[in-house]
C-alpha cells in the first residue's frame, strides 16, 4: 500500500519521546475509509484467518488489548494499521517497499494461488496458500510482545515460518528504542535499531542503507536478521559492494530498486521530508548536494534541532510547498508542479503518530496523534493509548458517507478545501493549529490531574480527556465543513452576481 513513513529516534526528538508516525495511503483510485478501536483479549481471536492468503494458524494464549486503525469496510481483511498494547509498545504497519529481479529470484514471494479444475478429477491442482502481508501484520504480533526488539523476533520468526507475498516495512518502539523491520523476498528480512538522535524517512521503497552482519549475527545490539542471511546472500550473489565488502553492506543496493518510478515517485519525497528537517544543506539548485531524483539520499541523519509532533505533521502533510514542484504553488511550470508525487496525498486515509514518553508514568505516557483524511486539510489530536475504548465519531464510520463519521467529514472538508485552496487555506490552518493547541493542552492538564490519582482512578480520567478532546474536535470539524462548502458554493460555475432582494 502507498504510504509515508518518518520515525525520530528519542535524543532528536522535543521531549525525549520515541515517535513513529505513517501515512496509510490506498492505492491509486482508492479511497479506503478507516476507523479506530481498542481490541480486548476477549476479542482476539485464537485462530487467525488470513482473507488475501488463504490459511489459518494458531495464536498464542493470553494476548494484551491493544489500540487499532482497522479498515472500516469488511470483506478484504483487517488491516489494524497502528496501535499501542498495554505493555507500551508501538506498532505501525507497514511501509510498501520495493525490491528487484535478484532478490525475488532468489527467494520467491509466497502468493496465493487458487485451485486449478475440479476436485478429483484428472490434472486437478490444489490451492496453494499465501504468506502473510499489511492486512494481518498487527493483529498477529502486536497483542503478543512487550518490547520494540521483541517485535522484530516475533514477526520475524513468522516471516520465515509462512513468508510474505509483498515487501513492506514495520516499525516497532518502546519507550527507548525504534526498530525498522524489512521484509527481503519471499522468507528473508532485515531489521535495524534507529539512532536515538537521528530520524529516519521511508517513502514506498527499500531504505536501509547500511548493515553490519557480525552484530545481526552476534549481539544484535543495532541489527538483526533472519539466521541464513549471509548465506542466502552469498549463493544468490546479492552484495554489490566492491572489494569483497566484509561483515558491512549497503541493503538498498542488494535487496532494493533504483527505477524510473522511483524518481518519481519515492526519491523526492525523502527529498522534501530532509529538505524539511535539515534546511540549511543544500537542497536546490545546479550545486545540490542531493536532488529528488537522487538514488542516495540517507535513510536516516541527525536534524538540525530536535523535532516535534507538527514536524511529522508538516512533513507527512507536505506538496512540496517552496519548490516548482508543489502542486498547489505557483513557482515552476504545469509540467513540475504535476513531476512528483505529494507526501499529502489525496488517497491518505489516516495518519497516526506513536508517541511514547519517558517524563510521565507509564499508564499515560503513550499518546497516539491521528488525522483521518488527506493531510493538507486535516488537523492531529492526541488520544492517550491505554484505555478500554475510544469516542464514537472515531469508530463508527461505515461505508455510509455521513459528516457524523469524523473519516467522512475530512473526506468531505478535503474535496471542497481543495477545489478552492487559496481560498481555503487560512480557514484550514486555523481549524489545524487550534486542534493542534487544544490537544496539547488536554495532555498536560490530564498529566497533572494524575498526580494525585489512585489507580483506579487513572483509566476513566484518561477516557474523559479523549471525549473531551474528540467532543471538542466534533464542533471544529462541523465548523470547518460549513466554511469550506460556503467557500466553494459561492465558487460555482453557474453562480451570478445579480440576485432579487428578497427570497
Amino acid at each position: 500500500m502507498p504510504c509515508t513513513t518518518i520515525l525520530i529516534g528519542k535524543a532528536a526528538s522535543y521531549d525525549g519521546s520515541t515517535i513513529i508516525a505513517r501515512n496509510e495511503d490506498s492505492p491509486n483510485g482508492q479511497f479506503e475509509p478507516k476507523r479506530m478501536e481498542v481490541v480486548h483479549p476477549s476479542e482476539q481471536p485464537s485462530t487467525y484467518t488470513s482473507t488475501a492468503s488463504h490459511f489459518s494458524f494458531k495464536l498464542p494464549p493470553n494476548p494484551m488489548r491493544y489500540t487499532a486503525v482497522p479498515d472500516a469496510v469488511l470483506g478484504h481483511g483487517i488491516w489494524a494499521a497502528a496501535g499501542f498494547n498495554e505493555a507500551n509498545v508501538a506498532m505501525s504497519a507497514t511501509e510498501t517497499i520495493t525490491s528487484n529481479e535478484r532478490v525475488l529470484g532468489a527467494d520467491p514471494l509466497v502468493e496465493y494461488e487458487p485451485a486449478e479444475g475440479v476436485e478429483g478429477e484428472p490434472g486437478y491442482v490444489p490451492a496453494r496458500r499465501g504468506g502473510l502481508g499489511e492486512e494481518d501484520f498487527v493483529t498477529i504480533t502486536l497483542p503478543y510482545i512487550t518490547s520494540a526488539r521483541e517485535g522484530v523476533e516475533r514477526l520475524g520468526a513468522l516471516l520465515e515460518e509462512f513468508g510474505t507475498y509483498e515487501m513492506n516495512g514495520i516499525a516497532f518502539s518502546d519507550v527507548n528504542e525504534i526498530w525498522w523491520l524489512e521484509t527481503v523476498g519471499g522468507h528473508h528480512w532485515i531489521a535495524r535499531r534507529v539512532p536515538d538522535d537521528a530520524y529516519v524517512t521511508m517513502p514506498n521503497q527499500l531504505g536501509i542503507d547500511r548493515f553490519d552482519l557480525d552484530d545481526a549475527e552476534g549481539e544484535r545490539r543495532e541489527f538483526m536478521a533472519s539466521a541464513d542471511l549471509r548465506s542466502w546472500m552469498a549463493e544468490h550473489h546479492l552484495d554489490l559492494t566492491l572489494n569483497g565488502g566484509g561483515s558491512a553492506f549497503n541493503p538498498r543496493e542488494a535487496f532494493g530498486s533504483h527505477s524510473d518510478a522511483d524518481h518519481v515517485y519515492n526519491t523526492p519525497r525523502a527529498w522534501y521530508m530532509q529538505r524539511c528537517l535539515n534546511p540549511s544543506e543544500s537542497w536546490d539548485g545546479p550545486d545540490a548536494a542531493l536532488t529528488p531524483e537522487s538514488d542516495d539520499i540517507p535513510w536516516c541523519r541527525v536534524p538540525e534541532r530536535k523535532l516535534t509532533i507538527e514536524d511529522v505533521k508538516y512533513v507527512l502533510s507536505a506538496h512540496y510547498q517552496g519548490t516548482p514542484f508543489d502542486c498547489y504553488g505557483w513557482k515552476g511550470t504545469r509540467e513540475s508542479r504535476g513531476a512528483y508525487r505529494p507526501i499529502g496525498i489525496n488517497r491518505t486515509g489516516q495518519l497516526a503518530v506513536l508517541q511514547l514518553r519517558p517524563d510521565v508514568p507509564a499508564q499515560n505516557a503513550a499518546v497516539q496523534w491521528m488525522a483521518f483524511g488527506s493531510n493538507p486539510f486535516n488537523a492531529l489530536f492526541p488520544l492517550y493509548g491505554n484505555v478500554e475504548g475510544l469516542p464514537e465519531y472515531l469508530c463508527n464510520t461505515t461505508a455510509r458517507v455521513t459528516s457524523e463519521s469524523f473519516y467522512w467529514a475530512n473526506r468531505l472538508i478535503a474535496a471542497l478545501a481543495d477545489a478552492r485552496f487559496h481560498d481555503s487555506s487560512a480557514a484550514v490552518e486555523s481549524y489545524q493549529q487550534k486542534m493542534g493547541a487544544l490537544g496539547h493542552q488536554i495532555l498536560r492538564e490530564t498529566d497533572a490531574s494524575l498526580a494525585d490519582a489512585g489507580a483506579s482512578e487513572v483509566p476513566a480520567r484518561l477516557a474523559a480527556a479523549n471525549e473531551r478532546m474528540v467532543a471538542a474536535l466534533k464542533r471544529a470539524t462541523d465548523d470547518l465543513l460549513a466554511k469550506v462548502l460556503y467557500t466553494t458554493s459561492c465558487a460555482m460555475g453557474n453562480g451570478f452576481s445579480m440576485s432579487d432582494n428578497e427570497r
